[in-house]
């Protein structure tokens, strides 16, 4: 997913605290899970079909396609498809969005934009602004199609942020959201940092830890997954948290590949990092979402589509992986 996973390296630095466990004098979570357990989104690739991808035998603008893709994530306990986006940067990926919002409201399942700031250092600002309000007009204006698939929380959307090149003033996006109505919640990677005021929330994203790649991929992210989630209990129970499953990486497929490697350790990768957050939050203080990373990034290595990978001939489905993990927290 165009160098992500670095991304999310880089802003990973740090030191362990606390223990692993809930803390009984944390405070309160002001944004929570809906029912008893986070509810389950996952990261969508929009751009097979398209040249400058690999083949892996479909297109994202197959109606198809995407039917029968929203059809299995609902099956295997999916809401919703955050979908990356890229404004007319990438005119593929917009069309593909369109066909995907349109079909989702119709299969009675939700999508989200995950908005991929650019990565110049000239006009960032303004390209974002021009970019959300391209996206607001287009998809989510009452009279849009597909507008009811959109995904909400408390009756506000929301909008993912995948930061680039940092240039984006994210103060002045910040205005321009908050004259729409409903204002939208705004979420970005990682942890807070210099635009803090700015974002309602954070997701974790797919990182090895501090320790960095391991030639084996045994770094699958343990110590990565317990900071943020600690960091963001203890330190700011007032924003939007949620939290990341990955089941493996390698993006040796991926053009901007640099041999980095998560391995699914047989599936246990998939279980551990859905499973992190209970260690850190109260069973009756659940995140609101965790988001799959991702549903079909073949580049990178990640999808989960096809199945969780094991040690066996096939992949376990995912409906059967995810089923007892959900229900471990009920």
């Amino acid at each position: 997913m165009y160098n992500r996973a670095l991304s999310a390296l880089f802003l990973c630095l740090f030191f362990l605290h606390g223990s692993s466990r809930p803390q009984p004098g944390a405070p309160p979570l002001k944004y929570r899970a809906t029912g008893s357990t986070p509810e389950i989104i996952a990261v969508y690739e929009a751009w097979f079909g398209f040249s400058k991808h690999i083949s892996i035998g479909y297109s994202s603008h197959d109606s198809k396609v995407i039917k029968d893709q929203i059809h299995r994530a609902r099956a295997a306990g999916i809401s919703a498809f955050v979908v990356d986006w890229y404004g007319d940067r990438e005119p593929f990926i917009d069309a593909s969005y369109a066909l995907i919002q349109k079909l989702a409201a119709k299969q009675h399942f939700k999508v989200a934009m995950m908005y991929d700031e650019t990565d110049g250092d000239v006009g960032a600002t303004d390209e974002a602004i021009a970019d959300f309000t391209m996206f607001h007009d287009t998809y989510l204006s009452p009279n849009s199609p597909g507008y009811k698939a959109y995904l909400t929380y408390e009756g506000r959307p929301l909008i993912f942020v995948f930061p680039k090149g940092g240039h984006t003033d994210w103060d002045k996006v910040r205005a321009l959201i908050n004259t729409w109505n409903p204002v939208p919640f705004l979420i970005n990677e990682n942890l807070p940092g210099k635009y803090a005021v700015d974002f309602d929330g954070y997701y974790a994203w797919i990182s090895p830890g501090d320790a960095g790649w391991a030639p084996d991929g045994s770094h699958w992210g343990k110590e990565y997954l317990t900071h943020f989630y600690q960091t963001m209990r203890d330190n700011y129970p007032d924003k939007i948290i949620i939290g990341g499953a990955w089941a493996a990486f390698n993006d040796s497929k991926a053009s901007w590949g640099l041999n980095r490697r998560i391995s699914p350790r047989c599936g246990q990768t998939f279980t551990d990092t859905f499973s992190a957050w209970r260690s850190e939050f109260p069973k009756n203080d659940p995140i609101p979402f965790l988001i799959v990373e991702t549903w079909n990034d073949w580049e990178e290595g990640t999808a989960v589509e096809e199945g969780i990978p094991t040690c066996q001939t096939k992949p376990e489905k995912l409906g059967s992986a995810l089923k007892p993990l959900i229900e471990a927290g009920n």
